[in-house]
């Protein structure tokens, strides 16, 4: 037990070590002098300190009760079964098996004693986080417990993980290089999961990619793209992609560069008013429309930090927000500012981190997660990606109006509308593309005369 608090405490004083920003000076707000945080990784691995705490239990062998009911039916199901793990996670294990009718399969084990040690640790990091507040009474985490609660049982029940994986497979399925494995469900139980086994190199891995001739910014094209359509338009999250979870692999007989996302236990269902805020807010962030930076931001629970809360979204400074987080990359001067003001004001984003809508908090370690992808593969907070999200906000928002109107004329007004913006966007890819091929200046200047509301 006392080695289990040592560890948290060790987690916590680094989540806090990481998450400062860079915010206020004499308790006022500069936002021209506001280097923010890469929330990605300090904001949201303080946001699921307690997720990851509490899935990060003891290790243990394979050896549990449903374990040993599969292994003494290993040969009547299986035509061979690989008892070493291809894989060993803080819940469970996977191994890889073959069916007598030749398919090949994962088969996920449930450590044992998970759930009965799960409440114990809850009880443990509850007390811890009640010690940090007597300690330091400006930082608020009781929420991170309240978390963990929710968060832990969902994982905890591999049948539902099952059906999450068929219902993003089914939402997401006219993506063709999206593979979601099958579940096998005669065979599977809240703690024994089978699934067609798939193999592929970690969505990080350059080398990897490399060898196989994968197209690194086609395949960051592609998860950008399937996480704006399940974040925007669907309000359904995979909330758990890490390196591990999203492989890549060329698909057999086409060839073609494939994303295959695996663990399917912890989603986040947004709620439609989040979602639509979300959408604004994502949409005046990349459009820098300032304004409804700020009314969208407070509509979802900012307040008056909005400036640190576009920052802890965007991973960019107060003053590129302003400038328009599309318009350049990421610099290493910016990377080396947020660094430098790393581990300041963290009371501030205690206090953020509180307020916002706790829907919000998964989200954030879903894009912390997904720009540590981009930086292993070097193509973080491109032009494109942020387009893409800017085209499934579109959609999303021209959606949520035609359903809620019964005129005919207003539907096909809307649709217009929607068919007009995607055009912009389209546009203003073209002409980022022809500043970046560097082409002759008089192509882009008639581009830009012709289509000056595009820029």
């Amino acid at each position: 037990m006392a080695r289990k608090a040592l560890k948290l405490a060790s987690w916590t004083s680094m989540a806090l070590a990481a998450s400062g920003i860079y915010l206020y000076s004499n308790k006022y707000l500069d936002p021209n002098d506001f280097g923010a945080v890469r929330v990605g990784r300090a904001v949201a691995t303080t946001a699921v300190i307690s997720y990851d705490y509490l899935t990060s239990l003891k290790s243990v062998p394979y050896g549990s009760e449903e374990y040993l009911q599969l292994r003494s039916k290993i040969h009547d199901l299986f035509q061979s079964f690989d008892e070493t793990p291809l894989g060993t996670a803080s819940l469970a294990q996977v191994h890889k098996a073959v069916l007598h009718d030749g398919r090949t399969v994962a088969v996920k084990v449930q450590h044992p004693k998970v759930r009965a040690q799960s409440s114990k640790d809850i009880l443990l990091m509850e007390l811890l986080v009640l010690a940090v507040k007597q300690l330091f009474p400006e930082f608020e985490f009781m929420w991170l417990v309240d978390e963990a609660k929710k968060n832990l049982p969902l994982e905890l029940d591999f049948l539902k993980e099952g059906r999450n994986a068929e219902k993003v497979s089914q939402m997401l399925k006219h993506f063709d290089f999206l593979k979601v494995p099958r579940i096998h469900w005669d065979l599977s139980t809240e703690r024994v999961l089978l699934m067609e086994f798939v193999d592929g190199g970690q969505v990080n891995d350059r080398d990897y990619m490399e060898r196989n001739k994968i197209d690194v910014n086609e395949i960051s094209r592609h998860l950008g793209k399937i996480y704006s359509e399940m974040i925007f338009v669907n309000g359904f999250v995979h909330c758990d992609p890490h390196p591990g979870n999203v492989l890549v692999r060329k698909q057999p007989g086409t060839g073609k560069a494939e994303i295959v996302l695996l663990d399917h236990g912890l989603y986040q269902v947004l709620t439609e008013e989040f979602r639509l805020n979300y959408c604004h807010l994502w949409q005046s962030l990349i459009w820098t429309d300032m304004k409804r930076v700020k009314e969208y931001s407070q509509r979802l629970g900012a307040g008056e930090l909005y400036p640190l809360f576009a920052c802890m979204l965007t991973a960019r400074s107060w003053d590129s927000v302003n400038r328009g987080i599309s318009q350049a990359p990421v610099t290493a001067t910016e990377d080396l500012e947020i660094r430098n003001n790393a581990a300041n004001y963290l009371p501030q984003i205690s206090q953020l981190l509180n307020h916002v809508p706790r829907q919000m908090l998964l989200i954030l370690k879903t894009n912390d997660l997904l720009r540590g992808i981009e930086a292993a593969l070097g193509t973080r907070a491109s032009a494109s990606s942020f387009l893409n999200m800017s085209r499934c906000c579109v959609r999303a928002l021209a959606e949520h109006k035609k359903k809620n109107t019964c005129s005919f004329f207003r539907r096909t007004q809307i649709s217009f509308s929607e068919a007009f913006n995607l055009w912009q966007i389209n546009l203003h890819e073209l002409i980022l593309c022809v500043k970046g091929l560097k082409l002759a200046d008089r192509v882009l200047a008639l581009l830009c005369w012709l289509f000056p509301a595009a820029l």
